[in-house]
């Protein structure tokens, strides 16, 4: 991201009217490897092709913000690779990472990982370390530490139906899990802002909030969540395109700014019942639309969100939920005409 479009981000987050209304989408592995031509285990063994992804992104939509920009990740092993999750890696398919835990009994006996030695955390770390100098040559700086968030690394951990299970049968054993996770991603969040203090935001990305009750959410995801954001970056991003009508009122309480979401839920709607305090980066269908739609389509949708917008400050322009695959250049191109062409 650069100076430029950080700029943006943060006058949008303050409330600032911005025109044309900014464009911003989360890519990673799921679109960008494929977009670019090359199969996803290249995309996560080579560091060059990695970098070269991106940076074809970045040079072909310059207008786009890009989050969190140059994101070093594996997948959904990410995290649980440092907690000693078996990990696999298909040539063209999404990897995958086994549980390590049989029940909550064996809680008690995870040990909280080491971020800077641990798992595949090193190899994400050094991978931005060798990229550094060519991102700032390109005018961009690594803006964000990111990992996913406590609910989603406990599922992955010990299954979703027996994490989910264990909130209601042995409640304290999931809370113990939930603190142990949360231990270690305030290390992992700082080691990143220590090896890269151009960093100033956070993104966590978390869908199992969507897959719990109001008050099982307040009990076992809004603690850890506060805890995580409880931190002096100045843009805190969270990324939940599961249900959020359980918990988008609580998103100031945890401290979110800027929240991204699932297509099926209306903006104005998410803005009221956080009283405008946190801006929304959304939502058209990303799959149905961005990907499986046309030009016209595309067009259709953008037009028909911005439309809709009763105030259009604190929103930046995007789909529901990340980039998914398979989204072509010209549907990408269409939407940002779009948006150019609307008049506030």
């Amino acid at each position: 991201m650069t100076d430029k479009q950080w700029d943006i981000l943060i006058n949008v987050i303050n409330g600032e009217k911005i025109e044309p209304l900014p464009v911003g989408f989360i890519i990673d592995s799921p679109w960008l490897p494929n977009w670019f031509g090359i199969p996803i285990l290249d995309y996560f063994s080579n560091d060059n092709l990695w970098f070269d992804a991106n940076i074809k992104a970045i040079n072909e939509f310059p207008e786009v913000i890009f989050l969190p920009g140059f994101w070093s990740e594996y997948g959904m092993c990410t995290e649980p690779s440092a907690f000693g999750a078996k990990c696999s890696f298909p040539v063209n398919a999404f990897p995958n990472a086994e549980k390590v835990i049989d029940s909550a009994g064996e809680i008690v006996y995870l040990e909280i990982p080491d971020p800077s030695k641990d798992g595949l955390l090193p190899f994400m770390l050094n991978r931005l370390k060798h990229a550094k100098a060519k991102i700032e040559d390109a005018g961009h700086k690594i803006r964000f530490s990111v990992s996913r968030g406590p609910l989603n690394i406990a599922c992955f951990l010990m299954g979703m139906t027996e994490f989910l299970i264990s909130i209601k049968t042995e409640p304290e054993k999931a809370h113990y899990l939930l603190k142990k996770i949360t231990t270690f991603l305030k290390k992992w969040h700082q080691i990143q802002k220590d090896a890269f203090p151009s960093i100033d935001g956070i993104l966590l990305l978390d869908d199992i909030i969507g897959f719990i009750g109001e008050e099982d959410f307040k009990t076992f995801g809004l603690p850890y969540f506060k805890e995580l954001y409880e931190t002096d970056m100045t843009v805190k991003f969270l990324h939940n395109d599961a249900s959020c009508k359980e918990s988008i009122k609580y998103l100031p309480l945890m401290g979110v700014n800027l929240f991204n979401m699932a297509f099926d839920t209306d903006l104005n709607e998410l803005k009221r019942a956080t009283n405008n305090k946190v801006t929304m980066l959304g939502n058209i269908p990303p799959r149905d639309v961005l990907a499986r739609g046309g030009p016209d389509e595309v067009k259709e949708s953008v037009e028909k969100l911005m439309n809709s917008l009763e105030d259009k400050t604190r929103v930046i322009l995007s789909c529901g939920g990340g980039m998914p695959p398979d989204v072509s250049s010209e549907n990408i191109k269409a939407f940002i005409e779009t948006v150019k062409a609307h008049k506030l």
